[in-house]
């Protein structure tokens, strides 16, 4: 038995024992009570997994797998595995073990994204390419896949097929989006499409894994499933627009990255898609990176202030509600409301 095994089997007080920190910053909307408690020590036995999963013999590799999940993380998707299997049996084999795959597959792909972003900066640490190199980060990247692969095996080969569809969606995104959109399509519509196969896809996973290997009813699974890739993207978006209106960095990274390195989220697609007057110079400054600190200062305020990200927030608010909305199907409780609260998060997070 290897240790990511060792210690999604072991019990409670030794797991929390091994852990020093919070499992995840995504606290402010989990609940009270006996599910927070649940929620609370799932969490902490997935933790412990992770550390065992990206420890080595080897004091580099040990150094360099464990990089970006010491530097903390919101767990959202194992967090989103663990309370949809308060709908069946949260206990039952191959949840926790699923949680921790799902987690070891993102953040395996931030070691890949940094690369080929050039990122110099992730959770608010030096990128392991920037630490070390992009060979580096990108052999990193494959290890974490090769241990959550060890994972999965032993979850069946519905899991292991479920996870390669997931893994295809996940490339065919960042290909999609390094390629950008093809002649004739609406980039606005490119990119949500990009958004659902490069984050929708994996979190609908953890929601789809943890209720799978609960026992829940196969018509909820896919409700949850769906409901996953909603709040997902949402998230997604969340975090585009973070990069934008956060304040000295509190989302993780200087704000206006993403208008740095000349990406163009879903508020620069709409200003360039517009012919607003009052959006031309923002439409100029948005069209190319923006490197020089002045425009890049004012491209922020720009941005900040114009309709094109009313409506980028607009686009998020309906993302979570038709991820609220498929809610309908689960029973009432706490895990509803849980899951609910989630979908007000995603839209008012500040971090």
């Amino acid at each position: 038995m290897n240790g990511a095994r060792a210690a999604v089997e072991g019990t409670i007080p030794d797991v929390q024992r091994r852990i020093s920190t919070p499992a995840s910053t995504i606290g402010p909307w989990l609940p009270d009570g006996e599910l927070g408690t649940a929620l609370a020590e799932g969490l902490a036995r997935v933790e412990a997994a992770l550390a065992d999963a990206v420890g080595s013999e080897h004091a580099f590799i040990r150094e360099a797998a464990g990089h970006l999940m010491s530097a903390g993380g919101k767990r959202f998707r194992p967090m989103l595995a663990l309370l949809a299997a308060q709908l069946g049996d949260p206990g039952a084999p191959g949840v926790t073990e699923s949680a921790v795959v799902c987690e070891l597959t993102h953040l395996a792909t931030l070691y890949h994204d940094d690369v080929m972003d050039e990122a110099a900066v992730r959770r608010g640490a030096p990128s392991a390419n920037s630490r070390w190199s992009n060979s580096i980060a990108i052999l990193t990247g494959d290890l974490l896949f090769a241990r959550a692969s060890d994972l999965l095996a032993d979850l069946g080969p519905e899991a292991v097929r479920i996870q390669a569809q997931t893994f295809e969606r996940l490339v065919t995104g960042q290909i999609r989006e390094t390629v950008g959109a093809e002649p004739g399509v609406d980039p606005v519509a490119h990119y949500l499409d990009v958004l659902a196969d490069k984050t929708g896809s994996l979190v609908a996973t953890s929601a789809r894994f943890g209720a799978s290997f609960a026992g829940v009813d196969p018509a909820l699974v896919a409700e949850l499933t769906a409901f996953g890739e909603e709040v997902g993207v949402a998230f997604q978006l969340s975090d585009d627009l973070l990069d934008i209106v956060s304040q000295g960095g509190t989302s993780g990274k200087s704000p206006g990255t993403d208008l740095r390195e000349g990406i163009a989220t879903l508020p620069a697609l709409f200003a360039l898609a517009g012919d607003d007057p009052a959006e031309a110079r923002l439409r100029e400054l948005v069209s190319r990176p923006v490197t020089d600190d002045d425009e890049h200062a004012e491209a922020l305020e720009l941005l900040r202030s114009s309709a094109s990200l009313a409506r980028a927030e607009d686009v998020l608010a309906r993302y979570a509600d038709r991820a609220r909305a498929r809610l309908a199907a689960v029973p009432e409780g706490d895990v509803r409301e849980a899951l609910s609260a989630l979908c007000d998060y995603v839209v008012t997070r500040t971090s």
